[in-house]
């Protein structure tokens, strides 16, 4: 198997709430949100999960960005909403190689569809999601990011 299962907790996560325009600019919403949520230090004990997660949501065909936050941490003024955590088949692609992000998502849905054991999860606020894995300073020396993919799936009822 290429694939990891994982299990991600309940978190609150300030929401940069959808963007349909997909704007990573710096004065786009989602450019914004990455500004506002890159300038949080979380204390070393609270940097061991990924904190932000992107994902399309098909009810609102838009690109959505949460920042999961930890007790203190600064909402930045942005809408909070609640995660209710899950199981997650993940794998791992360099960013913005969308072909390969393409390949590997299709076998990870016929690895799920072909499975005894798993069937996907998604529904509204619980869809794939993405998380860039590499160091900021790691990034700048190798010019690019590994992105972890994740694939919501639940327990098949027995």
């Amino acid at each position: 198997m290429d694939f990891r299962i994982i299990s991600l907790p309940p978190f609150t996560a300030a929401t940069s709430g959808p963007d349909p325009a997909f704007d990573f600019s710096p004065t786009g919403v989602l450019g914004k949100f990455n500004a506002y949520f890159s300038a949080i230090q979380p204390a070393p004990r609270d940097s061991f999960m990924p904190r932000d997660f992107l994902f399309f949501d098909r009810e609102k065909n838009a690109l959505e960005w949460w920042w999961a936050l930890e007790e203190g941490m600064p909402d930045g003024g942005y809408q909070k909403i609640p995660f209710d955590g899950g199981v997650y088949l993940t794998y791992f692609y360099w960013d913005q190689d969308e072909e390969e992000n393409g390949r590997l998502y299709q076998k990870a849905l016929k690895y799920i569809h072909d499975s005894p054991v798993f069937e996907l999860d998604e529904r509204p606020g619980h869809y794939a999601m993405g998380h860039i894995i590499t160091p900021p300073e790691a990034i700048q020396a190798l010019g690019r990011g590994m992105m972890e993919a994740f694939v919501p799936v639940k327990l098949k009822n027995p």
